[in-house]
């Protein structure tokens, strides 16, 4: 991956005591006869085998046109010099630390390093952290892999207008977990049909009022467990849509 010089880069370091896709919308951009997406989780960090060593670390980059193949393309609402890469640690539903990578708008990536830090020393798990354009910016694939993701210059599902998604200010966690349930109770992803339950309380679960809603909304941003009707637990975003 090409990168170039680290601009405003950030370094967090703790102990660690501390309109989303449904997927069915046509929104999928897959090519046809597209490879299954990748399966592994985010590389573990030496830190995870020992959990009272390892430490939250954060770096911000800018990001080149060859680094978002395919979640961006000339007519997006938001330029790539708008855009960073948050290269950041996290826990994994296997209880080590991973290394993990958001695409996110730049007025907004300060901000989230600090929602992130706070989720690392709660020990919130996320199963893996990889842009987009590891799933050749499918949504549908990146939700079957149960990927945390930022920014895919798409529409809203349903919509017309851009996503939230679009212009890096939303964020999709543990999809699976937390899946996007329409108002009659449709959940596109087989495996995560169970999640609509809420009551569960697997890992990686959000609910309200929990620390995950908390962190975001201290930022500002609001979760779309709130919604009417449509619910999309996966999803937080700067406008709250």
């Amino acid at each position: 991956m090409t990168r170039k010089p680290l601009i405003g880069a950030v370094l967090l370091a703790g102990l660690a005591a501390a309109g989303c896709g449904g997927g069915d919308d046509g929104a999928d951009r897959r090519p046809a006869g597209t490879a299954a997406p990748p399966t592994a989780a985010g590389t573990a960090s030496p830190g995870g085998r020992n959990r009272e060593a390892a430490r939250f670390t954060a770096t911000i980059e800018r990001l080149s046109r060859s680094d978002l193949p395919y979640s961006w393309r000339p007519g997006c609402p938001v330029p790539v010099s708008g855009l960073r890469a948050i290269d950041m640690t996290h826990w994994g539903m296997d209880g080590q630390v991973h290394n993990g990578r958001l695409v996110v708008n730049a007025s907004a990536a300060e901000d989230l390093v600090g929602v992130f830090r706070t989720l690392f020393e709660d020990r919130y798990p996320i199963e893996r952290m990889e842009p987009v354009d590891k799933y050749r910016g499918s949504d549908f694939d990146s939700i079957e892999a149960n990927n945390t993701s930022a920014f895919n210059c798409r529409q809203a599902t349903g919509s017309g207008n851009w996503s939230q998604h679009a212009y890096g200010l939303a964020i999709d966690i543990n999809p699976c977990q937390n899946p996007y349930v329409t108002a009659g109770g449709r959940v596109a992803h087989k495996d995560c049909v169970k999640f609509k339950d809420r009551s569960r309380t697997d890992p990686g679960v959000i609910h309200k009022g929990d620390n995950v809603v908390k962190a975001f909304a201290a930022i500002g941003w609001g979760w779309g467990g709130t919604w009417s009707g449509t619910k999309d637990y996966q999803h937080f975003s700067s406008t709250g849509r």
